[in-house]
């Protein structure tokens, strides 16, 4: 997630000299700095000393060691983290009103370019820093501002969201090649509806229940397959992949 977000923050709005990061694999990390276009540091202390923003890119379970070693270093600065979980209470139990804090979640997508940026609402970033922070991020995808309280619940939409679609896209593959298309087509053909019947909605914004409407003839092909995954249980399992989340 980091190297996506660098990577569309270098290509579109920053140079190499002012994009740091710091990683324990320094191999890694240097290949990557050659490769994307950024600054790689020799430690956490050199980042934080560098750098006037600081983004939390690491697991979750590894930020009270981050805290730890560099909290005192971050004081005046901004902090964006997307780490699930560590949202702006929790940051700022730990960091006080020293460190000022904008919690994001974003999505795998980003990667291409198409991500969605879920922004907590609740922050301490400046005004005219927070304007700059979400112009950075808009870079990757699309920025979505949440209140605190649903956070989660976008985050079990777009950030699991992916690989919910790809278990679909996957399904379909598999029966395309049951019936004599070759995997790499049934791929190239499933991905390729599947960005149109979004890019169709996005543009229309009708509800994507009129949409599938416009495709059901009566009596027709269509129809039929829709009743076949309404018989399957398709929106109530969809529906069940979320609750599962929100239970956590």
């Amino acid at each position: 997630m980091a190297q996506a977000l660098c990577g569309g923050f270098v290509k579109e709005a920053l140079t190499k000299e002012e994009v740091f990061a710091y990683a324990p694999n320094q191999e890694k990390l240097n290949r990557n700095a050659e490769k994307i276009g950024f600054t790689a540091c020799e430690s956490l202390s050199q980042v934080a000393s560098m750098a006037d923003t600081l983004i939390m890119a690491c697991k979750p379970y590894q930020i009270d060691g981050v805290l730890r070693e560099v909290g005192k270093q971050l004081k005046g600065k901004a902090l964006v983290s997307i780490a699930a979980g560590w949202d702006f209470e929790k940051y700022h139990l730990a960091l006080g009103d020293a460190v000022r804090i904008q919690y994001v979640m974003p999505n795998t997508p980003a990667m291409v370019g198409e991500g969605v940026l879920l922004f907590e609402d609740k922050n301490s970033l400046e005004d005219r820093e927070r304007e700059a922070v979400i112009r950075l991020f808009e870079t990757t995808g699309k920025v979505v501002v949440l209140p605190s309280h649903l956070m989660k619940a976008g985050m079990s939409l777009t950030g699991c969201g992916p690989a919910f679609v790809d278990l679909f896209m996957e399904a379909y593959s598999e029966v395309a090649v049951k019936y004599g298309i070759s995997l790499e087509l049934a791929q190239q053909m499933i991905s390729q509806t599947v960005l149109g019947a979004a890019k169709l909605q996005q543009e229309t914004g009708k509800h994507p229940a009129v949409l599938r409407g416009e495709v059901c003839s009566p009596g027709g092909t269509t129809i039929k397959g829709v009743l076949a995954l309404e018989k399957a249980g398709l929106k109530a399992a969809c529906i069940e992949s979320v609750e599962a989340i929100m239970e956590l």
